[in-house]
């Protein structure tokens, strides 16, 4: 018999838009943060973005988060959440493009998170100076990486992830000393955060 896929066809508990410049750890962040998930018994799925123009360039990834199979695949266009990486991207009305009402929404910048306004009201805003602790804890870069602070981030101003689920999936990504730095990056990303 043929099978009725419509069924199977389910919208995503959670979409997340990220979005950074080549470098600075996006797609990597979005990978990290789907296997913190999948050791919480979640499902997730990360589409990157990008041309050939990486270091530097734009960078999108789409995540999808549930609690059941994901079965859609296209991108994300109106997301729950935004994970903004560089806070220059704010000034570029793509990057908030479509942004549900009441949505979420974690930015790398000095701003409290009172003073984020991006058109839309939101429900969950958290701001954190990324770009300073990046520097502290790997030295001053031309791009600075930022995606396990954000990460840490991530883990306080939601309930997507707990902190302690992260660590393993730095560590995987990055052994050794440069993922012990990491992790402490992501302890301080949690620390920093300021979440309204």
């Amino acid at each position: 018999p043929k099978r009725d896929w419509s069924s199977d066809v389910c919208s995503s508990d959670l979409e997340i838009r990220f979005h950074g410049m080549g470098g600075q750890g996006a797609v990597m962040g979005a990978l990290m943060l789907s296997e913190a998930a999948f050791t919480e018994g979640k499902y997730a799925q990360k589409i990157p973005v990008y041309g050939g123009m990486r270091r530097g360039g734009d960078v999108t990834v789409f995540l999808r988060l549930d609690d059941k199979p994901i079965r859609r695949t296209s991108g994300i266009y109106e997301p729950d959440a935004l994970i903004i990486l560089d806070p220059t991207l704010t000034k570029h009305n793509k990057v908030t493009r479509g942004l549900k009402e009441g949505g979420t929404v974690i930015l790398n910048d000095v701003i409290k998170p009172s003073e984020v306004d991006i058109g839309v009201p939101l429900g969950n805003v958290a701001t954190l100076d990324a770009t300073s602790i990046s520097t502290e804890i790997f030295g001053l870069r031309a791009i600075p990486i930022v995606n396990t602070i954000l990460m840490g981030a991530i883990a306080k101003a939601t309930d997507w992830v707990k902190l302690d689920s992260l660590f393993d999936p730095i560590m995987h990504t990055f052994p050794g000393r440069i993922g012990e730095l990491n992790v402490e990056a992501c302890k301080k990303g949690y620390a920093a955060v300021e979440v309204a």
